[in-house]
């Protein structure tokens, strides 16, 4: 059985503060969850094969079409400053 008082040492090792309702409350979630814990232990799940996702996953990407890149002349074109066939920015490292 969890209690107030573990809930309470295990708050100062995280650094997180609890006071007594809070601890009191969170023993009781966690004693919950243990209770649960053991109830899924009782489950027989040898035939149960092992997943990463209760649904099946497919990919959503499309295909990969290959086209022509935009080059440099034409990429230079549309920038707001160019110079020597690149992109000039303002400086931000002095």
């Amino acid at each position: 059985m969890i209690s107030k008082k573990d809930v309470q040492y295990i708050s100062h090792l995280s650094r997180i503060y609890t006071d007594d309702h809070e601890a009191e409350a969170l023993a009781k979630n966690l004693e919950g969850i243990l209770t649960y814990i053991e109830k899924l232990k009782k489950l027989d799940i040898k035939n149960v094969k092992p997943t990463s996702h209760v649904l099946p996953l497919k990919n959503v990407f499309r295909d990969d079409i290959l086209k022509e890149s935009l080059g440099q002349k034409n990429a230079t074109k549309i920038a707001v400053k160019s110079e020597k066939g690149s992109f000039k920015v303002p400086q931000v490292i002095e």
